[in-house]
């Protein structure tokens, strides 16, 4: 398992993930954070950004925080 400090910023005009340090991603999202929307963005972006399922992705702690922990 790998763990990793995201911090998103929703409502941007293009998605896109940056990796600021070892374990720690910025990840830019057009999806507001409005009835859990971001978190669903979030997830498929990591998932096709890893090459992995959505569903191995969990968000283990800020699920309704712009900084989470990631954990697949």
């Amino acid at each position: 398992m790998a763990k990793y400090l995201i911090t998103v910023k929703p409502g941007t005009s293009q998605e896109k993930v940056v990796e600021t340090a070892p374990g720690e991603l910025t990840i830019y999202l057009r999806a507001k954070p409005h009835d859990g929307e971001a978190n669903t963005a979030l997830i498929k972006i990591l998932a096709k950004y890893f090459g992995i399922p959505k569903t191995s992705i969990k968000i283990i702690r800020g699920a309704k925080s712009r900084t989470k922990t990631i954990e697949f």
